[in-house]
């Protein structure tokens, strides 16, 4: 195996590859045939040193190219043609289907399809144990490989606009792929941002020979939606209470509520019930913080020996801290490869309410209601309710990737004389910002004494601020690896070379500046070969 950047051309590259690949199947192949020329006069002259066992088992790329051999595939093809040498299919899924299901005419299934150079733009899924022999020169329908590696655009190229050009699947035996260029296009695999050239899924087996596999850039991940900009709900204003020497039993003013959006609740506390030698005390605001040594939102107290008390105020909401940034190495499966978003913001914490204003009385030193009216004292008002707490801005997301091959749990892989390349990552996106927290608002006016000489009730507290919610986390950076597995069984052979650009940098947390790092994503992995854990492969 060969990691280093691309300093060679590429025609040599593929040179060198056909050398050494043809080297390694002229004393392997099928039938053990060796010594033969490209092209089919090498069975018609009868120079072969070994004679196959039949017609079909000598090894393809040495081997004549006979109808009865395999399915021929030609971008001057038919669909409807039955495949043969001089009435070719015009599609590589078609021929793989007739491959592995045999022809309509009721022939056994030959298992092997044979592929002109040139560009075939789609998605293929092609069955372990059926071959991928491409980059055969069709123009005179020869059918060889003499000289074909010499062109500029000798191999078969599958070049899907979208998808994943070259997908191999469980099946019986084990795939032979030779002579194909397989490039997928940016940002052209299932989530619209990564590019990934090849996927064996779970028991695929392939060897793939003198060959290209090439995946293109990752897109940059989305950034994630800001919260609002406008501050959320705010609190409401506490109710009045009623005044002295108009009502028999004044009752303190009720409570006002501010119900958010999580449906946690902000509550005033009730006023304080107007009496006529004692006055009642207020409730407290609700939610009551955790611990308040300081007595957020307490009550006021009713009026006895001494006047009244005014409620307290309420504690503001808890504002939120920035999340983290997606950390990771990400995950494979059928798809490809799966990112981390950016942590969501936490919405802040609702302002707690006021407390409710003690009550006051009627009867005392200083005054008492006219005999002719009624005799309670005035009531405390009802403390403001709190604001609600902003929402969290949503996390940034990933960055798309750019593999290779991605070779998926208990699948075989052999690479021989291949050019692997991956190109950069995505950037991971931004987080989303959050919200402001709304107002508390003021609690209700304690209701007033008959004239200067009769105490008043008590206002109720304010209602505390909403806190903001927190800025989102930013997402991981897309992955660069040319062969990402997990836990295959993987051969790399002489003439094989792993290119890789670099992986994409992770978001920036919402509010960040270029150099706070506080809240960013981190990078993808980038390796040439980067092995993925039992744990990171989603289900199927």
């Amino acid at each position: 195996m060969v990691i280093r950047s691309k300093d060679m051309p590429l025609l040599e590259r593929r040179r060198m590859r056909l050398l050494l690949t043809v080297g390694t199947l002229s004393t392997v192949g099928v039938g053990g045939v060796s010594g033969c020329a490209y092209d089919d006069s090498c069975y018609e002259e009868r120079l072969c040193l070994t004679p196959p066992k039949s017609l079909c088992d000598g090894e393809p790329a040495t081997a004549m190219a006979l109808d009865e051999c395999g399915v021929f595939v030609s971008e001057q093809g038919d669909d409807t043609s039955p495949g043969t040498k001089e009435a070719p299919v015009k599609t590589l899924q078609h021929a793989i289907g007739l491959a592995t299901h045999g022809p309509r005419n009721g022939q056994a299934a030959t298992r092997r399809v044979y592929a002109c150079g040139g560009l075939f733009e789609e998605a293929i899924a092609l069955p372990s144990g059926v071959d991928l022999w491409g980059g055969r020169l069709c123009g005179d329908g020869g059918w060889w490989y003499e000289g074909s590696f010499d062109r500029p655009d000798h191999p078969t190229t599958i070049a899907p606009p979208v998808g994943i050009p070259l997908q191999v699947i469980q099946g019986e035996g084990i795939s032979t792929i030779f002579g194909v260029r397989v490039l997928a296009a940016e940002a052209s695999a299932e989530d619209r941002k990564s590019s990934i050239a090849m996927i064996l899924n779970h028991g695929a087996k392939a060897r793939v020979m003198s060959s290209d596999v090439i995946a293109g850039n990752g897109k940059d991940g989305e950034a994630g939606k800001d919260a609002p900009s406008f501050r959320a709900m705010g609190g409401v204003e506490g109710n009045d209470g009623a005044s002295a020497c108009t009502a028999d039993a004044a009752m303190g003013a009720l409570p006002v509520v501010t119900v958010c959006d999580d449906g946690i609740e902000s509550t005033g506390g009730y006023g304080g019930d107007g009496g006529l030698d004692v006055g009642g005390d207020g409730a407290p605001g609700r939610p009551e913080p955790a611990e308040n040594p300081e007595d957020f939102g307490g009550a006021g107290l009713g009026a006895g020996s001494d006047p009244c008390t005014r409620g307290k105020d309420g504690a503001p909401g808890t504002s939120r801290g920035r999340a983290g940034g997606a950390l990771g190495e990400g995950y494979l499966n059928k798809y490809g490869w799966i990112g981390v978003l950016g942590e969501d913001g936490e919405t802040g914490g609702v302002g707690q309410a006021g407390g409710g204003g003690g009550g006051s009385k009627s009867r005392g030193p200083m005054y008492a209601c006219p005999t002719s009216q009624p005799q309670s004292g005035a009531a405390g008002g009802s403390g403001g309710s709190g604001g609600c707490g902003g929402k969290g801005g949503w996390g940034g997301g990933y960055g798309g990737a750019s593999i290779a091959i991605v070779a998926l749990e208990d699948t075989e892989l052999e690479l021989a004389a291949t050019l692997v390349v991956a190109g950069n990552g995505g950037k991971g996106g931004v987080g989303g910002t959050g919200q402001l927290g709304g107002i508390g608002k003021a609690g209700g006016d304690g209701g007033h004494g008959e004239d200067t000489r009769m105490w008043g009730a008590c206002d109720g507290g304010w209602g505390g601020d909403g806190g903001r919610g927190g800025d989102a986390g930013g997402g991981l950076g897309g992955a660069s690896v040319g062969i990402a597995y997990v836990v295959p069984h993987l051969a790399i052979l002489p003439g094989t070379t792993i290119e890789v650009g670099g992986a994409g940098d992770g978001g920036y947390a919402g509010g960040a500046g270029i150099d706070d790092e506080v809240g960013q994503g981190g990078p993808g992995p980038s390796a040439p070969i980067y092995p993925f854990g039992a744990a990171n492969e989603l289900p199927r």
